[in-house]
């Protein structure tokens, strides 16, 4: 071995070590290392040091710079206090040892295991140490894996860090608002709500040099996160923004088990729906409110993309063609004024003969939401009363048909996987008798293996969509609490569409290819679903107001209500 070539001092602690005291401190460890490098004049010792990583994973960056120093031939030694500090994966702790080190002409050395790869004898035990280390994380990740579990259970949060927005209490380690991020936090959501996506979000904070996540933490508490980049303080990305989005610690909840792993050996992050996870409400101070909340996600729901013309479509998402069923396209106006903005069916834009056109101006649906906005928001707050009653009746004869049916739907769904189970359990028992042979019983599952799946895949869906309309039948309040604080609607944001409007239905004219036909509109509330139909007729010259003629509704309601 030349004598040109260093000798690797290679030190590593993770959580797990913590368990054994101070013994497998760094400094421990270097004072270790340091102390035989000298006392056996080993050549040119170099520290590689590994804080907070686990043996379990070999992607360690003082480790793969060691590996990379070795094989570009500059490491003739490699020397770690125990076999546990170069990794508790069996199997990779032996390829290295066994394969990759002498491969490059590596000497290696556990000074406590008495392991030295110069001398055969001493190496007897290796593969045994290496699986009890193996067994030790195992061990430990199960301890680890029920306390998350308990205090998930608990309510308790499972992060050790406080995020972006928040920070912890000294006292009580509960998170509290940091009221700098804070403001951030709400800019962002009202961003969103504004109909900004992700990206868009990203450049106006970059452009505002407002600084990231980790940056802030560094700059403010001293604290460092992976993926810090001091040189890029101001380096927003989407995929952070939109993971606050949808991230509901904003609005004070608890969301455990949202992420998991395979196993101790694969760190992959596995993203579970939230049916499946643990929600705790109003565990901390909230950021944002359930209102802002739930135009945002709608918002995100529906992925608004820019025009051409690089404006924001505020309706972007919310108008669907009534034949059809697909959303609508809005098509701005490049040489003439934006009165000729129209929306027009996505699915005729495709193909003419699948749909027809269904056009309808930009600035006459304009007319027609604010007009129905306002006299709906105005009826409810003078009228609470005979308002929730009118909506109980139609939504207990529209609504709960629909619902009958979807349960209906369901329980046949149920009663059919039920009988799959037992026709699986007959065709195993005949199989494992030799009733009927291995390509029979193959033969004969397949079909029932793919209805089953389907039926698998289908449940939750009728069982969402059934909690969804028994919401929809029980959510007048809310809607009342809404139409008091927004007692004075001058225009249309996208911001108030989200909030009250759920979809715009647009109807075929009722003589098609008339310029002046009447049109009907459905528009359906997020809260209390469609009150009543709108009918317009397309204006002589553009600049018009367009004409709305009402489909009168179950009950009469005051004349000329505030802010119609």
């Amino acid at each position: 071995m030349s004598n040109q070539k260093k000798t690797a001092l290679y030190c590593r602690l993770s959580q797990d070590d913590g368990l054994d005291g101070d013994s497998n401190s760094i400094q421990n460890q270097k004072s270790i290392l340091q102390r035989f490098a000298e006392d056996y004049h080993f050549p040119s010792p170099c520290f590689y040091v590994d804080d907070g990583f686990s043996g379990g994973n070999f992607q360690r960056p003082a480790f793969q710079q060691m590996i990379a120093d070795m094989e570009n031939g500059e490491v003739g030694i490699i020397v770690t206090k125990d076999l546990s500090r170069l990794g508790r994966n069996q199997l990779h702790t032996g390829l290295y040892i066994e394969e990759r080190f002498p491969m490059f002409g590596v000497r290696y050395i556990a000074i406590n295991d008495n392991v030295d790869t110069e001398n055969a004898e001493s190496n007897d035990l290796m593969p045994f140490k290496n699986l009890f280390n193996e067994w030790f994380i195992r061990d430990t990740s199960r301890k680890i894996r029920a306390v998350q579990k308990a205090k998930a259970e608990r309510g308790e949060r499972l992060g050790t860090r406080a995020p972006y927005g928040y920070t912890k209490d000294p006292e009580t380690k509960k998170l509290i608002v940091d009221e700098e991020a804070a403001a951030v936090v709400k800019r962002i959501f009202a961003l969103c709500a504004a109909g900004n996506g992700p990206s868009q979000i990203a450049r106006i904070l970059k452009k505002e040099q407002v600084l990231t996540p980790t940056m802030y933490a560094y700059a403010k508490y001293g604290m460092t996160h992976t993926g810090l980049d001091t040189q890029h303080p101001y380096h927003w990305s989407g995929d952070t923004v939109a993971d606050m989005l949808e991230n509901e610690i904003y609005i004070g909840n608890t969301v455990n088990y949202r992420f998991s792993t395979r196993s101790y050996k694969d760190k992959r992050k596995i993203e579970h729906p939230r049916e499946e996870c643990l929600v705790f409400e109003n565990t901390h101070p909230a950021i944002i409110t359930k209102e802002i909340w739930d135009i945002v996600q709608r918002v995100r729901k529906n992925k608004r993309r820019r025009t051409k013309m690089d404006e924001q479509n505020k309706y972007s998402g919310l108008v669907v063609c009534a034949d059809c069923g697909k959303t609508m396209a809005l098509h701005r106006a490049h040489t003439m004024s934006a009165d000729y903005n129209h929306f027009t069916c996505r699915t005729y834009k495709k193909d003419g003969e699948a749909c027809t056109a269904h056009y309808i101006r930009e600035c006459i649906l304009d007319e027609i939401v604010l007009e129905d906005l306002r006299r709906v928001t105005a009826e409810a707050r003078e009228q609470p009363q005979e308002f929730a009653e009118y909506l109980n009746s139609k939504q207990s004869a529209e609504l709960q048909k629909e619902i009958r049916r979807l349960e209906k739907e369901k329980s046949t769904m149920q009663k059919r996987k039920a009988e799959l189970d037992a026709i699986f359990k007959k065709l195993y028992e005949d199989s494992v008798l030799n009733r009927i042979t291995a390509e029979q019983f193959q033969l004969l599952s397949a079909s029932y293996t793919d209805e089953q799946a389907k039926l698998t895949e289908s449940l939750p869906q009728r069982e969402s969509e059934i909690h969804r309309l028994k919401e929809t039948v029980s959510n007048t309040a809310a809607f009342l609490d809404k139409a008091k604080r927004y007692t004075d609607i001058q225009a249309l944001t996208p911001e108030l569409l989200r909030l009250f409007i759920q979809k715009i239905v647009v109807h075929e004219k009722e003589v098609k290819w008339s310029k002046h036909a009447p049109q009907t509109v459905e528009i359906h509330y997020a809260d209390i679903g469609c009150t009543e139909n709108r009918k317009t007729a397309e204006p002589e010259h553009h600049n018009e107001i367009p004409k709305v003629s009402r489909i009168i509704p179950s009950y009469t309601p005051t004349e000329n209500p505030a802010g119609a």
